[in-house]
């Protein structure tokens, strides 16, 4: 198994020295206060093509011969690093390829093809978009540019640990970290065991592709997949095998966050730190909001923003799902006799508990022992879970029943 190193990562600082932005570090007032540490965000969303794979993807393709870069490279992705390669092949004048899943954001499928490279999509998860790309491969024989499983990329995406140390000057406890195929937390992992053997880092997956977490349980590479996931940067069926044995040396713990609490996440640093932040970017957010992992008293802890490409149309819902998550919106539907007054009385109920309305439709119900009642929905903005729980209980006393939405 090829090793990767400090120096490895120091030698990709110095490659992209020229190439990346170092990102801004930031600190949470809001989630400090809340969990007792003090917490940070190191804000690689606010990188050039909003992710940190361009650190990954610059580095390798520093690498390649000249042989490698006339037969053009092609690259596997979930978005972010298609967006790295294909910026890093147009900075080098070589043809780039990139397999997509066709569930990926519109807005990292634009931004990929606007930085000049050919865009192939297939499949729902970077799994199928890499099988793909390894028969697209053969065919064409151009250099396969892998997102996480490689030394350079690896060591380039260690890079983020080295500013993280340097802006913090040394004081870091702890680094909360995406993972998805681990690329970035192998990187980071490295780079900062190094510098402290005492850094804690916390990779965070996913619940509904939890596959480095299975991995770490059973002692070897396993495959996991429950569902689809706002969070399409780390949506990795199979972790690699390089990445995999450095987790299991390094990585102290990886947890698995829900999908509502990503949207959470999300929402969380819109409101509070005003940064927009993907799925991905979210969910080390989302593992101090779930108290997935829980911090010591004034622990310095650093969440990792990998990226902020988040599709407007993906934003809205999210926003959407958080604001339900939080208890600030809520949806209803129930039962009301049809005669006049019926409607009223409801929107009364819900005015006197200064809740406001959001949407109402009343339908009438046509069928069965539904003749002559009606169906009335609402979606309603709301303070916290309390203030739910006193809105459903005026209703239900008032004779109408909830029915959740």
């Amino acid at each position: 198994m090829t090793k990767v190193t400090i120096q490895d990562v120091r030698e990709a600082k110095e490659t992209l020295k020229d190439i990346v932005k170092k990102t801004d570090i930031l600190e949470s007032a809001k989630l400090s206060q809340q969990t007792g540490a003090k917490v940070f965000y190191k804000c690689e969303n606010l990188q050039k093509t909003g992710s940190f794979k361009l650190r990954g993807a610059c580095n390798k393709i520093a690498s390649l011969t000249d042989e490698e870069k006339a037969n053009g490279v092609i690259a596997s992705s979930a978005g972010n690093h298609a967006q790295g390669v294909a910026l890093g092949a147009q900075m080098t004048g070589i043809k780039a390829t990139i397999v997509m899943p066709a569930t990926a954001p519109l807005a990292k499928v634009t931004a990929t093809r606007g930085y000049g490279a050919e865009v192939v999509l297939t499949g729902l998860v970077y799994d199928d978009a890499y099988a793909k790309a390894v028969e697209i491969q053969k065919e064409s024989g151009a250099t396969f540019l892998h997102p996480f499983n490689d030394k350079y990329v690896i060591a380039g995406q260690g890079t983020i640990a080295l500013e993280i140390f340097e802006q913090l000057d040394n004081k870091v406890d702890t680094i909360l970290c995406p993972v998805g195929g681990g690329g970035i937390i192998s990187g980071i992992a490295v780079a900062a065991k190094a510098l402290n053997p005492n850094v804690k880092i916390i990779g965070v997956q996913t619940a509904n592709i939890p596959s480095m977490q299975e991995s770490i349980k059973n002692g070897k590479v396993t495959s996991a997949f429950k569902d689809t996931t706002i969070a399409d940067g780390i949506a990795v069926k199979t972790p690699g095998d390089m990445t995999f044995e450095i987790i299991k040396e390094l990585v102290d713990e990886v947890v698995v966050v829900e999908e509502d609490e990503i949207a959470q996440g999300m929402l969380f640093l819109m409101e509070n730190q005003k940064v927009v932040a993907e799925g991905s970017g979210a969910v080390s957010t989302a593992a101090l909001l779930s108290k997935k992992y829980v911090p010591a008293k004034d622990e310095n802890v650093v969440c990792v923003i990998s990226g902020g490409n988040v599709d407007v149309n993906t934003l809205y819902r999210v926003i959407g799902t958080g604001l339900a998550k939080e208890g600030r919106r809520y949806s209803f539907s129930t039962i009301i006799v049809d005669k006049p007054g019926g409607f009223a009385q409801l929107t009364k109920i819900i005015g006197e508990n200064n809740a406001n309305i959001l949407s109402a439709n009343q339908s009438t119900l046509a069928t069965g022992r539904s003749l002559g009642k009606q169906k009335a929905e609402f979606i309603l903005e709301t303070f916290d879970h309390n203030h739910i729980q006193k809105i459903k209980t005026s209703i239900e006393e008032a004779g109408f029943e909830i029915i959740e939405m």
